[in-house]
């Protein structure tokens, strides 16, 4: 074992190397700090330094004694966690010398490892956009609802924001914006329950402030689904005090948040008081942009309070959903009348509290218990049922329903990756955030979707995209009750769909590019570009792709699940209805007897028009066409699956007859694709006619450019007029679908590409893509790795997976986590890298395992069958719970029950 000793110095970093542990270091040198760059840019200077010596771990021979973390150390009145940071640079578990003193080299890194693994951690204090994101990747949750990781200490300001939502829960207001009246729907951010806090002697209430705060540690255990937020706190008074925080969601009884609060005074006597509250006062404001909106979504209509509990009823301003939260504070002392609130808006907030007498280094321990219903789940009146759930509500019990969800989940979902701990980590943070933020629709009582930002935040205000389109997959593999109750809400809103579609001039069901409670379109007609600080256009509702996405998570739950009786009562009534509305926007043009479908984006949103044009949208976007002829091929198999009775009643219902049998047979292999000569799939019709970009000149003077749109609006330009691409638009449909599929459809529409067509289409179409969406580098990881290409793909993998964690958008993740490029993420490990394509027709296996993993191991439930796989770099270990076939590497390989199968390759 390779191991570098560490002792860190105000001024420098002294670094030892010494295979084994040898008694005498190979390898000393000093690392000096630069005055002028952060501690975690100096830290990158110990990369270069140890290029080659090929580390396994590292020991830190002066770190600070804490009780959360063994790592941290001081550097000139600066404390970092040197651990964290030097794992998330160089991937190796760090850990004290002290830690070794204790445990042994062996077992104190094994068990740091562990740790590192199933835990997110983050250490210090951070301001603005920063801490927002942290506080949205470390939110607790359980599909129900979606607390974020905020202090319970802290209200909503520049730098904290403590917001509660539900899933589904929506609410529309209209806004005067220069004379114009812009109506938006939002998710609505809940009364603040979390608010949680204290004092000393009777003093003003502790409120987050930097001064008084001397250490933050907060870690999300992956285990349990518990946070633990610890603040060591010196006030100006002198009084030093540590809070240690522990907040869990019920999976069990998913009304209820639970919140065990424990004070030890360090260094004083006297009496503590505890303020617990609910705060009605909250508006919608995570999101800056949409400041000018109205945001004031609820109104309290009544607040009460007894010795221990306290309660808050309200309802939401326009879709008049009522709903009541209920608190109970328990823990020493006596609970007290709390103070008169002479805050602004005090009738919408409640209060209670708690004294107790303490000494110094006791730890008194308090608990919080939340519940909250609404009357959409709940039939029953919320009083009542919330008093009655609040008397039933402990801590405990909290912790052992999410333990015990946590453990089964695991048990099942959890991808295990030998030899890389930060893509361990954050594959497992992506799992956490996939199923808490949808979990409770699985009970059939709550209407609603998986949104692209989950329930940790106000971003595309909560709607719900074709980002469900990346996450389907994974909750299909582990939990096809899940899946199919989130389909039922895209079900529910057929008719809203097809009247989309009527209102439009079309036959069958256009869905909206944003849907939210009702299933009407509630795209924003106008963006503010925060360069220009204007509002433009905004025309994205013309991505009616969207509508594909959903057929294609309909036909690829019913591969993954074979429930024909879903396909039955719900998904053939819909895949026929959308393709009522393709067949209706198809024209025909007699001059060359392809069929057109224009005035459509595609998943590139830089291009919403053609330049100088008079109508919107644009012509035969590859993407969409190829995606409406799978559609209709599709189409024809999902019926011969079903019964002929049951098929005739859907055609009744949809207007399906033998003509438009006939018509989508025609349609489908007749329409319009430009492809050029060399074999390049043209994006759209007469996207070759548009100039190039000089990318290079525009990196020199902007930096980060992608968001290109922006900047060429900024300098009066238009992103249509250029071959630029937000994102991953033309080549989507081979993600989707694979090369073999892909090539049949052209085949089937009459096109032919050249050999190595693929990679010539993905080097044009990479010098042309900005990725400014997180989706485009998963996208194009994929793509490459079915390329052969797999240093690019590791790359774009990497950025993908690091998106929230390192918030590389820049400020994006405070606005909640991309759950779409999390699910996307979390399939690639599966799918493209351990090459166990589970959404082929037939179950194949092709791996093209990282260099930096050693082996993938991971369970998946594939048509009622459980598969347990165990991938290196030699080997393919299989095992299925029944007997089975299935391809490895192009050959039929028999399974019997139980007994696993290993094929070296």
């Amino acid at each position: 074992m390779k191991i570098i000793t560490l002792h860190v110095l105000d001024d420098a970093l002294q670094v030892s190397y010494a295979p084994e542990r040898a008694a005498t270091p190979t390898r000393q040198f000093n690392i000096a700090y630069n005055a002028e760059q952060t501690i975690g840019e100096n830290l990158e200077n110990l990369r270069l330094k140890i290029i080659g010596l090929d580390v396994d771990a590292a020991v830190v021979d002066n770190a600070l004694s804490y009780p959360f973390s063994d790592t941290v150390v001081g550097i000139n009145h600066q404390r970092i966690d040197i651990g964290l940071a030097i794992t998330n640079m160089l991937n190796i578990p760090v850990v004290s010398q002290q830690a070794v003193d204790q445990h042994g080299l062996t077992q104190a890194l094994a068990t740091k490892r562990d740790y590192l693994t199933w835990h997110l951690d983050y250490y210090g204090q951070y301001q603005g956009k920063r801490n927002y994101g942290q506080e949205a990747m470390l939110t607790v949750g359980n599909g129900f609802f979606g607390v974020r990781g905020a202090y319970t200490e802290a209200h909503a300001d520049k730098d904290n924001y403590p917001g509660m939502y539900t899933a589904g829960l929506y609410d529309q207001l209209t806004t005067n914006l220069n004379g114009r009246q812009v109506t938006n729907e939002d998710l609505v951010n809940l009364p603040n329950a979390q608010a949680l806090t204290f004092g000393v002697d009777h003093q003003n209430p502790f409120q987050i402030k930097a001064s008084d705060i001397q250490d933050i540690y907060r870690s999300l255990d992956l285990h349990t689904g518990a946070l633990t937020t610890t603040l060591l706190v010196q006030l100006s008074t002198g009084h030093a005090l540590r809070i240690q925080t522990t907040k869990l969601a019920n999976f069990k009884d998913w009304h209820r948040l639970s919140i065990r609060y424990q004070v030890t005074p360090l260094n004083f006597a006297g009496s503590l008081q505890l303020y617990s509250e609910i705060d009605g006062s909250v508006i919608n404001a995570n999101v800056d942009r949409y400041s000018a909106f109205d945001q004031r979504h609820i109104r309290v209509t009544g607040t009460a309070q007894q010795p221990d509990s306290v309660y808050l009823e309200g309802e939401t301003r326009s879709s008049k959903v009522k709903f009541a939260f209920g608190s109970h504070l328990t823990g020493p002392g006596e609970a007290l009348t709390a103070p008169t609130d002479d805050r602004p808006d005090a009738e919408q907030r409640v209060r209670q509290m708690r004294s107790v007498d303490v000494t110094p280094q006791q730890t008194y321990t308090f608990e919080k218990n939340v519940v909250f219903f609404t009357d959409r789940e709940t039939k029953t009146d919320l009083m009542p049922t919330a008093t009655k759930e609040l008397q039933a509500a402990t801590f405990a019990d909290t912790l052992a329903s999410s333990t015990a969800y946590w453990q089964k989940r695991w048990a099942g979902a959890d991808i295990q990756i030998t030899g890389d701990i930060t893509a361990q980590k954050l594959t497992r943070v992506n799992l956490y955030h996939l199923f808490s933020a949808v979990q409770a629709i699985g009970s059939g009582k709550i209407d609603a979707s998986v949104n692209a930002r989950g329930l940790d935040g106000e971003a595309y205000r909560g709607h719900v995209f074709w980002d469900e389109m990346f996450d389907l997959p994974i909750y299909t593999l582990h939990d096809p009750q899940l899946a199919r109750q989130l389909l039922m809400y895209r079900y529910r809103r057929l008719p809203a769909a097809k009247q989309n579609a009527k209102d439009a001039g079309f036959k069958g069901a256009m869905y909206p590019w944003q849907s939210g409670e009702k299933g009407d379109e509630q795209s924003q007609v106008t963006h503010l570009n925060p360069l220009t600080n204007t509002w433009d256009p905004d025309y994205s509702s013309l991505q009616r792709h969207v509508s594909l996405a959903i057929a294609y998570n309909v036909i690829m739950y019913v591969r993954l699940t074979n429930d024909q009786d879903f396909m039955t009562r719900y998904g053939l009534e819909m895949l026929q209805e959308i393709a009522q509305f393709w067949l209706s926007k198809a024209k025909l043009d007699d001059q060359d007897h392809r069929y057109t479908i224009d005035q459509v984006m595609g998943p590139d949103e830089f291009h919403e028009n053609y330049p100088n044009a008079d109508t919107t949208g644009l012509a035969n976007n590859a993407y969409t066409n190829l995606m409406v002829a799978w559609l209709f091929q599709q189409i024809v198999r999902s019926r011969e699956a079903l019964a002929a009775k049951d098929v005739a009643k859907i055609d009744q219902k949809t207007d399906f007859t033998a003509a438009t049998l006939k018509q989508l047979e025609q349609v489908g292999q007749h329409l319009k694709l430009d492809i050029n000569d060399e074999g390049i799939i043209g994006q759209f019709e007469g996207y070759f006619k548009l100039p190039a970009l000089d990318f290079a000149k525009y990196h020199k003077k902007y930096g980060d450019i992608a968001r290109m749109d922006r900047i060429l609006k900024a300098e009066g330009k238009t992103p249509d007029a250029y071959q630029v691409a937000k994102q991953a638009d033309a080549l989507m449909v081979f993600y989707n679908l694979d090369a073999t599929q892909v090539l049949g459809l052209l085949k089937q529409l009459g096109y032919h590409l050249p050999p190595r067509a693929l990679s010539r289409n993905l080097q044009f179409y990479l010098d042309r893509t900005t990725h400014g969406s997180t989706l485009s580098r998963i996208v194009y990881a994929a793509l490459t790795a079915m390329a052969g290409q797999m240093d690019q793909s590791w790359r774009l993998f990497s950025q993908a997976l690091f998106s929230d964690y390192y918030d590389i958008q820049g400020g994006t993740t405070a606005e909640g986590i991309h759950l779409g490029v999390m699910g996307a993420v979390t399939l690639m490990s599966t799918r493209y890298y351990a090459g166990v394509d589970v959404l082929a027709p037939q179950l194949t296996v092709n791996p093209r395992l990282p260099q930096a993993w050693q082996a993938l191991h991971f369970k998946q439930l594939v048509r009622g069958i459980t598969y347990d796989f165990t991938i290196d770099h030699h080997q393919i270990q299989v095992t299925a719970d029944q007997n089975s076939t299935i391809d490895i590497l192009g050959k039929p390989v028999t399974l019997t029950a139980k007994k696993p199968v290993k094929i070296t390759y």
